[in-house]
């Protein structure tokens, strides 16, 4: 047993999944590429965890996902290619900019046709979705990676727009355990409700898995509408 990784052991291992596991394409790396070109902040999550994504769309049945968090539209890919072609992502983002250079990834990636990017406050745009939800129907996954403060208002309208079995991932659940210490404030604060909500709520059924890679020290909770 280790008794302790340090982190260049982390990137070390992550690389070596990315490649002999993971094999992520060009696609995928110009996603990320053009994140940085323009200016935003490297967020976008690991290929390990992306690939998770996509086997869970897939392992799920998934044909209809809903993304809260866009950013270049990486995990985005991830989770159009986990669909079938008939399937739908609706992947909502609150920055033009970041929806304009994500559009252009998804369609460079050959998947465009399953995504539709919609611009604006996430709460507003679930709220129109909730009214479509009884003519579109529910969605089968969804993914919430976007400002940790409204995590709880997400996880109570992802109750609106689901079904029992619809399958929940949120992202960055750990935070480098700061939710943990007494006087957490801001994004671990929230995190810490996060994961309160989920595990006192009569309509998930839910866990989290910390992860060790290059985003540090984190996690995510995968949970089940019942």
């Amino acid at each position: 047993m280790v008794d302790h990784i340090s982190q260049p052991a982390w990137l070390d291992v992550e690389n070596f999944l990315s490649k002999t596991v993971v094999k992520a394409d060009s696609a995928l790396a110009e996603a990320v590429e053009s994140a940085a070109r323009a200016g935003m902040p490297p967020i976008e999550v690991a290929p390990t965890a992306g690939k998770f994504l996509m086997l869970l769309a897939r392992i799920s049945g998934a044909k209809r996902v809903l993304e809260i968090g866009t950013l270049a539209g990486y995990s985005t890919i991830w989770l159009a290619r986990g669909i079938p072609a008939d399937g739908t992502v609706i992947s909502c983002e609150f920055l033009p900019e970041h929806a304009a250079v994500a559009r252009q990834n998804v369609d460079r990636a050959g998947i465009g046709g399953k995504v539709e990017i919609r611009v604006g406050a996430a709460l507003e745009t679930l709220a129109e979705l909730a009214e479509l939800t009884e003519s579109a129907g529910p969605f089968d996954l969804i993914f919430i990676d976007a400002d940790k403060g409204n995590n709880v208002n997400y996880l109570r309208r992802a109750l609106e727009l689901s079904r029992p079995g619809t399958v929940v991932v949120v992202d960055n659940v750990v935070w480098e355990g700061a939710f943990l210490a007494p006087e957490a404030s801001g994004d671990a604060l929230a995190i810490r409700e996060t994961l309160e909500f989920l595990g006192s709520s009569e309509s998930f059924d839910a866990t989290a898995i910390a992860t060790a890679n290059s985003k540090g020290w984190d996690g995510f909770a995968v949970a089940v509408v019942q």
